[in-house]
């Protein structure tokens, strides 16, 4: 078989080897084609400096000076700056502020992809892993930097080959080649599995910096980006980035995210300024002169009068735009790119927050009623977190309702988050009767790996992290499996829960609201008109909850309150809320509503059930109201108010 039967020359599978000899020819070598070389682009102002990562760049070189094993691998979450550490290295080289050892090298950064392509015949792959590691013994001044490193585990391989970290690893053990690897901590696990190559590198932990360094961070680059969009960033503007990013983008890591809002708010803030800048128009009104000198030689001079016209609005531009001064971005500006990237009215949330703070008792007073103790223990709790007087990892707060049904603590959970986050919307909800088996937990937080919808998110850890500003209602607690109940235990205490993912999901800015009629049973029965000397003493209350729950649940929580059984005057004003609404409803067709005290004290004792609370209230309306007012406009489409009034003891309705 002769070297063409395979229908191309033998020699083009080993095309390495001929680029090798074409480096020696005074040609790129392959290094130089798969890499690029940081530290020429250091030399040249191209890499944006490197704050407050003084201690991890020191460590790098400490390793790079190591007579052995000197391949520091750079681990930490993404986003927190270990490619800038490189970066960091390679300016130390350029400004000769280094050991002698490392005075000559250069950092190159090599592109994992570009290995591996065009290696599909068998033998390739090692040959081209063989060159380079050829070329970088020869080239000892080299260090070679490996950004997402894990990937060289495996890259390459194929039946009856070897992988390119399995190839390397004579050569780094032997000391021959220098290597800077970064990957995250969970993609180190992969390096981890191969003990023989993780023994030649050394780890460096990249923590996420403090926010106090994360501004550090940005006003030492703040300049490229004014450069760059040609606008200016205000102190304020600074530290909004990295307060707001740190408050409330939670799933990515400093300082990433705060150079993110940065760059957006450079760009956004770029838009207002005119398309046209000055050196482009100053190189257009040159090219003009010249066309115009063209078009006169020609006689056209139709086409030199436009130049001309063109030319005089370029000047009028340039002139204004000299006098046009340069747009900065506020903290304002900051707020609205939050606000669009998480939904999150963040100004709102700022401003108000004071008079909102002082308002709240008032407010849920409003829409909650009887239950005084209860709303002014929800709003002192509330209030003492926003004053920053609570753990600052906890959740705003944590709170057990008890009390029969129907008598405002669902109303209370949906009045707080219009209060709270400005809509009744802003609550997840839970029904624990759903979570009574114990392998309920997967439910919330999601299946563990090797079970059935592993890929699909935890019902509650996934909403949490959609929407962090959330009361979370779980509705009849004690109906939950204990198991259930202990993973709140977490939430309560350090306000954060890992999902199956091995995501971390904050609770710091929901509030978490717990329902629960045990330790009511006493007084199911009596709900309805009676004195206060049945309230149960908070005591016994807990006695009577400590047979559901235990101890350690029960002290987990800011307050345990307990709705007081409604009386007839709290019954009336209910029935008053709800008309308030039907009466909102009829305005909008431009009908009004007048009900009389004896008439709503009718729907009130007809609305009383013992077992329900005010519940059937709304149903008494319907029945006895509503459906009398539907009648009534069918029959005349032309009515413009009704009057309810206690007529016989019955309630009338009357339109004019």
């Amino acid at each position: 078989m002769g070297p063409q039967s395979f229908g191309f020359p033998f020699e083009q599978a080993f095309q390495p080897k001929e680029k090798s000899a074409a480096k020696q020819s005074g040609k790129k070598g392959l290094l130089d084609e798969l890499a690029q070389n940081i530290t020429n682009g250091a030399k040249a102002g191209l890499i944006d400096p490197v704050i407050g990562r003084d201690d991890e760049v020191a460590r790098v070189i400490e390793i790079l000076n190591r007579r052995n094993k000197n391949n520091p691998v750079l681990i930490g979450e993404p986003g927190v700056g270990k490619t800038a550490i490189a970066e960091g290295l390679a300016l130390k080289i350029a400004e000769g502020d280094v050991p002698n050892k490392l005075k000559n090298k250069e950092l190159y950064l090599l592109d994992v992809a570009s290995l591996v392509a065009n290696t599909g015949i068998r033998g390739q792959f090692e040959e081209r892993m063989k060159q380079l590691i050829t070329e970088l013994k020869e080239r000892k001044n080299v260090i070679l930097f490996i950004d997402e490193i894990h990937l060289l585990v495996g890259a390459g391989s194929a039946e009856g080959s070897m992988d390119a970290g399995n190839i390397l690893k004579p050569a780094l053990a032997r000391g021959e080649l220098q290597v800077i690897g970064a990957t995250t901590l969970k993609e180190y696990r992969q390096i981890e599995k191969d003990a023989a190559l993780e023994r030649r590198f050394q780890p460096v932990m990249v923590q996420e910096p403090s926010i106090e360094q994360a501004i550090l961070i940005l006003q030492g680059i703040k300049d490229k980006y004014e450069a760059y969009h040609g606008v200016t960033f205000s102190d304020e503007a600074i530290k909004a980035c990295v307060t707001l990013s740190s408050r409330y983008i939670q799933d990515r890591h400093l300082p990433d995210k705060a150079i993110d809002l940065l760059d957006e708010a450079g760009s956004k803030a770029n838009l207002l300024i005119d398309e046209l800048n000055d050196e482009d128009a100053a190189e257009r009104l040159t090219a003009i002169e010249a066309e115009k000198t063209k078009a006169l030689e020609e006689e056209n001079y139709e086409l030199a009068a436009k130049l001309r016209d063109e030319e005089l609005a370029l000047e009028k531009k340039l002139n204004s735009s000299s006098a046009h001064t340069a747009v900065t971005v506020e903290a304002e500006h900051i707020q609205e790119i939050v606000e669009q990237k998480t939904g999150i009215p963040v100004g709102k949330l700022q401003a108000d927050e004071q008079t909102k703070m002082k308002e709240l008792e008032a407010k849920l007073h409003e829409r909650v009623i009887g239950q005084e103790a209860a709303v002014q223990k929800v709003a002192k709790a509330v209030r003492r977190s926003r004053a920053g007087l609570k753990s600052k990892n906890r959740p705003v707060g944590s709170f057990l309702f008890v009390g029969p049904t129907g008598v405002g603590k669902t109303e209370l959970s949906k009045t707080l988050a219009d209060e709270l986050f400005g809509t009744k919307d802003a609550i997840i909800r839970l029904d624990m009767s759903e979570y009574m088996e114990k392998h309920a937990v997967s439910k919330i937080i999601g299946s563990p790996p090797g079970y059935v919808g592993h890929e699909e998110a935890g019902q509650l850890t996934e909403k949490v992290r959609r929407n962090p500003y959330s009361i979370v209602l779980l509705d009849e607690i004690e109906k939950a499996h204990p198991d259930v109940q202990h993973m709140f235990l977490q939430i309560m205490e350090d306000g954060r829960l890992t999902d199956s993912q091995g995501r971390t999901v904050s609770f710091k800015d929901t509030v978490i609201i717990m329902t629960s009629n045990a330790g009511a049973g006493e007084k199911q029965t009596k709900v309805g008109f009676q004195s206060d000397d049945s309230v149960i003493e908070e005591q016994t209350l807990i006695d009577s909850l400590s047979m559901f729950f235990k101890p350690e649940f029960l002290n987990r929580f800011d307050s345990i309150i307990e709705f007081r059984s409604l009386e007839k005057e709290h019954l009336v004003k209910i029935v008053s809320l709800l008309l308030g609404e039907l009466e909102e409803t009829l305005a909008e067709r431009g009908i009004s509503l007048n009900v009389t005290d004896e008439a709503k004290e009718k729907i009130a004792e007809l609305g009383y059930h013992p077992s329900f609370g005010a519940r059937p209230l709304r149903r008494t309306i319907q029945e006895w109201v509503e459906d009398e007012m539907t009648d009534l406009l069918l029959d005349n489409g032309e009515i413009t108010s009704f009057h309810v009034i206690l007529e016989d003891d019955k309630i009338k309705v009357q339109a004019k």
